[in-house]
């Protein structure tokens, strides 16, 4: 399964100046716990703003360009091959986590979507593609809880592809 794992905010806003506009460590906290022990697959600036390998997951790296990575770090050069290693492992989910251009050219392949919806406008230059409604149903819908490190009022979104 090919699932979309990302935070934005009401104008569908994920980055700023190549990092998050936000801090919210419950939205962290979640992501560790989705993608421990599977797959994250991200483009080299995603990588860039992390700026490490994270631990307990297999690291996948999508670039044309030959950077140097370091050895934990699984390099790729398109979506194609994420896509045969879906077929070809149909229990595993495969996790995209960004950035913009990965997840234009997956949302059409992706069969879920992890997202964290934050209730804020954010100033910020990345954004998240629009997609319709009518393609997804959402599954499940989770308040975060709201407290002095995380203060924004936010939702943990499931959505699935419809059949």
């Amino acid at each position: 399964m090919i699932s979309l794992l990302v935070a934005m905010d009401k104008n569908h806003v994920i980055g700023a100046n190549n990092d998050l506009p936000w801090h919210l460590p419950k939205d962290l906290k979640f992501f560790k716990e989705k993608t421990t022990g599977n797959t994250i697959i991200m483009g080299r600036k995603t990588f860039d703003s992390i700026g490490k390998a994270l631990p307990n997951r297999r690291n996948v790296v999508i670039t044309k360009k030959g950077s140097h990575f370091p050895e934990n770090i699984e390099v790729i050069t398109d979506i194609d091959t994420v896509v045969k290693w879906n077929e070809e492992n149909p229990d595993e989910e495969f996790f995209v986590i960004g950035g913009r251009n990965i997840f234009n050219q997956v949302l059409p392949l992706a069969d879920r979507m992890y997202i964290t919806w934050i209730e804020e406008e954010f100033a910020g230059d990345t954004y998240f593609p629009a997609f319709s409604d009518s393609d997804w149903v959402l599954t499940t819908k989770v308040k975060g809880d709201k407290d002095e490190k995380n203060p924004y009022d936010y939702y943990f979104l499931q959505y699935d592809r419809r059949k």
